[in-house]
This record gives structure tokens, sequence and C-alpha cells, in this order.
């Protein structure tokens, strides 16, 4: 059994570490998740004078999206649990030029910073798989949402649709360099059961729930440069390859470089699939 609190706090901090990585240094990922956006904005409709919430917001990607349909007259709330990456997404709003009616602050999922039936839409995309309490997450997102306002999420589909991301932590697993995660271990594929996601919403209170799945492909020049990618990304990875000592980092390079191999093309570029599941619900 977890720590609830010091789950929290660990998550947090390897996400300040991380942030400064987001800025320019994961943009094949961002690139490759991009449709994931483009379907969630699709999915709330914004129009013009309504006040959606992003959560989990990373580099705001969503929410500047939705942003724009907002006006005039709308508010958009991009929020994320770590500081650090608040700055990130106040940054790329302010190098994209989308800053009218948007604000930044940051905010935990699980405790929503904003009054009871107050929001038109909240916005999160890969965010409740890392929760340490999903329920208690949505049931905020509930509470804070107008009579008919939507909570439209992404979550990822199972590992095994997920080679891009999977790979690395199913060769440290093998090669006994992490220990297995326990059964309620946030992580990015906490919520990819079939039926998980919709049944916790439902527990929240929500509508019964749709899902979609969304075929991804993320794209690289080459194994090194996804390495790096994943690299920078990830909360939990990066931490672990500077931990290992030379020869294990080689060894988990090899291994996790062979699940890629049938994706690399003969000019070393690589594809790699991936797929999201988009989830709509209504309060």
């Amino acid at each position: 059994m977890i720590d609830p609190e010091a789950e929290r706090e660990a998550a947090r901090e390897r996400w300040e570490a991380i942030a400064p990585g987001w800025e320019g240094k994961v943009d094949g990922y961002l690139a490759g998740a991009l449709p994931v956006a483009h379907w969630m904005v699709d999915a709330l409709a914004p129009q013009p004078g309504q006040t959606v919430l992003e959560l989990a917001a990373g580099r705001g990607d969503v929410g500047l999206l939705a942003a724009e349909l907002l006006h005039p007259g709308g508010r958009m709330i991009i929020t994320d649990g770590a500081e650090a990456m608040v700055e990130v997404a106040r940054k790329h709003a302010e190098d994209k030029g989308v800053t009218t009616g948007v604000e930044f602050k940051p905010m935990e999922l699980e405790w929503i910073d904003e009054k009871l039936a107050t929001l038109d839409g909240i916005l999160c995309r890969f965010g409740y798989q890392h929760a340490v309490d999903p329920e208690a997450g949505l049931r905020e997102a509930r509470r804070v949402l107008r009579p008919g306002g939507k909570v439209v999420l992404a979550v990822w589909a199972p590992s095994d649709a997920n080679p891009w991301l999977a790979a690395l932590p199913d060769a440290a697993l093998a090669l006994g360099l992490v220990e297995p995660d326990a059964a309620d271990q946030p992580g990015a594929f906490a919520l990819s059961a079939p039926g998980k996601i919709e049944e916790l919403l439902e527990d929240a209170g929500f509508d019964t729930p749709t899902v979609e799945p969304i075929a991804l492909t993320f794209a690289a020049p080459s194994l090194d440069a996804w390495w790096e990618t994943l690299r920078e990304m990830s909360s939990t990875m990066r931490p672990l390859i500077a931990s290992l000592s030379p020869a294990d980092h080689y060894k988990l390079r090899d291994a996790v470089e062979e699940r890629w191999s049938s994706h690399v093309a003969a000019d070393g570029t690589v594809a790699l699939p991936g797929r999201a599941l988009g989830v709509v619900a209504e309060a």
C-alpha cells in the first residue's frame, strides 16, 4: 500500500525537476499526441463566453487550442500541480501569442480551487492516470461543473498498444532494474483497463461516458532521438536512467531498442504506434 501523501509529494518533485525539458526537448512527443488535443477540443466544443479549466496541463497545448474559441468574454484557466510546469505553459502561451482571457495557476487535480457549479468544461490530457486518487479528482471535477458541463479527458490504452512508451518500463522490469508496480500505483497505464475510466466517472456522479480510441504515431529521426525524448518527458524513467551504472544503462538501451526495432525504417527513421482513449462525460 502506497502512502498517498508521500506519493503526491514525490510525484510533484519529479515533475518540477523535468519541467525544463518540456521547453522544446519533447517536441516529438507533443507532435505525436497533438491529434488527442484536437479530438478533446472538438469533443468539448467551447463557446464564446464560457469558462474552461485545463488540469495537469503540462505545456498547456490543449487549453491553448480551446482558449481561441472562448472569445469574446471567455475564460481559460490552465493549471498543473508543478509550479515549474505552470511557468512552462505561461511561456508557451506567450510564444504562441495566446494570452487574452487565459489564466495560469498551480493546482492539484484532486483539489480544484473553483466554486461549486461554475465551470462549463474541464480538459485533462493524460493527467488522471497519475493521480493518487483519480476518483477524488473526478468528484472534484463533477463538483465544479455546471449542470450539463463536460469533462473531456484522455488516458492511454493498454501498454501493448503503446510500444513508443511501454518498451522502456517493460524492459527495465524484465532486467530487474525496477520493482513491479503495486496494484494501486499511479502511472501511464493505471486507467487503461477496459471499463476502468467509465466506472470511475459514473462513481463520481457523471452521466454514462463515451470512450473513443485515438490512433497515434510517434515519429523520430532515429532511435537515439526517441530515447532522448522519452528521457526528457518521463517523470519516472528519467530518474531511473540517471541512477543506472554504465553497464545497466547499455543493457536497458539494447533491450528497449530491440522492442522498437520493427518500427525502424531502412533510413533509420522511427514511426512508433500508439493509442489513446478519448473520454467525454456530462455533469
